[in-house]
């Protein structure tokens, strides 16, 4: 291939110099990002390559549907519990089993409180160090970064005596030779524009962020007993209610524990609304072009399957806070209805990933989806010894499926959830876009950029963060009224189950539309599949050659320097990967390393 357009619009061109970046950091999980640039150093081809396997789906055949969730939820500790909360969903829509109201709220603030916590790490601790030069904050002067600081927010840690320390703190770490968190970025690029005083603004709310997440991951341990990997239940929640109770003998759910989560989500939306909202929109005003680049699927197709049910066992739009959805062609006057049932709708296709379907290669919905490894490394690739230089986009290239809604490349994530928000006439979230976008003298259409993407999910993070503390309240009334329900196990015993059944299981992911669909026969599962966010963004091409949204937001991105890449990763991060949810160990040949017995 030389120069090809894809059905969905799209001009490649794999003739000019090609750059690998294997594994792409800051991301859950493992990433190959190659493309070709052209003379002028714009990006005219690229190839998003998932290199690892995940493999639990054919681990799970065979188990008690009501245990799938505990496996599940370890495809991934950084999105903790959204597997579960997809998986617990999945098998009682198949089962036909209710949860009381109390169960959908808990499950709402976990959920809720997971948004907060992914989102102030993917932008502090993932992406910001894409668009902040550490080293720059050096020289920054504490006195002028305090008045940036209290310009734009009143937020208190804003004393030049604070910048001042730590600046110190990080001259030390520079000084020692031993960066930690801040080892191997580009500093000093010609691309960084923030101002040594704004860098040293930024800096300073990383560590503040690093130290505050450990404490909204606290609600989860509440009601999950732990974090990473909170407890879940099919039928409810795990957690009990007994606000007289106190200490070890009291239910975990008590006047204490109540008091405990109601300060946190306080001190969240407080940091959210004071530390990063001011943050983005100081880094956005000076990085304005990033709302033209990495603008995504040109034909703009956005998906999301909805959450935050407000009614416990409704899972119409009528119920979601955010709501279920597709945008096509960017025409947010149409809002397609999704179905995740009908199998016309949602299909997976291997032609150009290392699976290998029975029979063909034409796209299968995932109640018959298949999990057949197919890896021949080396087949179609460019090796120099044991370094693969490049794959074939011709052939097979990645782990990762190519997942089509209507046979269309769709995105999936925060973007595609405030978008379709907005376009279903949310009014907070109509508010919180209008008034960025009026902020930053801006279109609508400025959304769909990388700088867009990372507004979006600041802007998310800030709907989360109150309806947080709604929901908070609203568990708070029920008690009140005297309901302590948290569980129904009516339809536990699998006496009471049909002998074939299936079901689907959606949650919005931090990242973006989660789908688990099981079938279940005679009390064992016989087929479960999940399609997750990353597998929509880091999709490869199809079956026709359309690609996906990773590959199409890289083309026509500018590069001052292709040998240190940083626009790629501003492009890539701004959708936050994770390939944690494609891995698996395997030899250097495609073989199994070893296997293990699962009791």
């Amino acid at each position: 291939m030389t120069q090809v357009t894809t059905p969905n619009g799209f001009t490649l061109d794999n003739s000019g110099r090609r750059i690998a970046i294997d594994p792409v950091t800051r991301i859950e999980g493992h990433l190959r990002i190659e493309v070709n640039v052209d003379s002028a150093n714009v990006i005219r081809n690229a190839v998003s390559v998932g290199t690892m396997w995940r493999g639990l789906e054919p681990i799970l055949k065979g188990r008690d549907p009501r245990d799938a969730w505990a496996f599940v939820q370890r495809i991934c500790g950084v999105c903790t519990g959204v597997h579960a909360l997809a998986s617990v969903r999945a098998v009682e829509d198949a089962l036909g089993i209710k949860i009381p109201a109390n169960a959908n709220t808990i499950r709402n603030i976990m959920h809720l409180a997971l948004y907060v916590h992914d989102h102030l790490v993917h932008f502090y601790h993932l992406h910001a160090l894409d668009w902040v030069d550490v080293v720059s904050a050096l020289s920054a002067s504490p006195k002028a970064t305090s008045d940036l600081q209290q310009s734009i927010s009143p937020w208190p840690n804003a004393s030049a005596g604070y910048f001042k320390d730590i600046q110190d703190r990080v001259k030390k770490l520079v000084g020692s030779g031993q960066l930690g968190p801040f080892r191997n970025g580009y500093w000093g690029h010609a691309a960084y524009k923030l101002p040594p005083e704004a860098n040293l603004m930024a800096v300073a709310h990383y560590i503040e962020a690093l130290n505050f997440q450990r404490e909204i991951v606290k609600i989860q341990a509440v009601f999950g007993g732990k974090n990473p990997h909170p407890m879940w239940l099919v039928g409810g929640v795990a957690s009990t209610i007994n606000m007289h109770g106190t200490g070890a003998s009291g239910a975990p759910i008590n006047v204490e524990r109540m008091n405990l989560i109601t300060d946190i989500a306080d001190r969240a939306h407080t940091f959210i609304s004071q530390v990063y909202i001011p943050d983005l929109l100081a880094i956005a005003s000076y990085y304005r072009e990033w709302f033209k680049y990495g603008d995504g699927l040109a034909s703009k197709n956005l998906l999301a399957y909805g959450d935050f049910p407000s009614k416990a066992n409704d899972d119409s739009n009528s119920s979601l806070l955010l709501p279920r959805g597709a945008i096509i062609n960017g025409d947010l006057t149409k809002l397609h209805e999704v179905d995740l049932r009908d199998p016309t709708q949602i299909q997976e296709f291997v032609p150009h990933s290392w699976y290998s379907y029975a029979g063909s290669n034409a796209g299968l919905h995932p109640w018959d989806g298949q999990t057949e490894l197919d890896f021949k490394l080396g087949e179609k690739t460019r090796k120099t010894g044991d370094k693969i230089e490049a794959f074939d986009e011709g052939g097979k290239y990645s782990y990762v499926k190519a997942p089509r809604w209507k046979g269309h490349a769709m995105e999936t994530g925060p973007l595609a959830r405030m978008v379709i928000a907005y376009a279903s006439g949310n009014r907070r979230v109509k508010e919180l876009v209008d008034g960025t976008l009026k902020k930053l003298d801006l279109p609508l259409t400025a959304l769909f950029s990388t700088l867009g993407r990372t507004a979006a999910r600041g802007l998310e993070g800030l709907w989360a963060a109150e309806q947080l503390k709604e929901e908070i309240a609203n568990l708070q009334a029920a008690i009140k009224s005297g309901n302590e329900a948290t569980a129904n196990t009516e339809k536990w015993a699998p006496s009471t189950w049909p002998r074939e059944a299936k079901g689907v299981g959606y949650c919005e992911a931090p990242r973006g539309a989660l789908g688990h669909w099981i079938r279940i026969k005679d009390e064992k599962i016989q087929n479960y599949q999940c399609v997750v966010p990353t597998t929509w963004n880091a999709s490869p091409r199809d079956a026709q050659g359309n690609i996906g949204a990773y590959e199409a937001a890289l083309l026509g991105v500018p590069m001052v320097n292709p040998s240190k890449p940083l626009e790629i990763l501003r492009v890539i991060h701004s959708f936050d990967p994770c390939l944690a949810c494609a891995t698996h160990v395997i030899g250097p040949d495609g073989g199994e390393l070893t296997v293990a017995k699962i009791l």
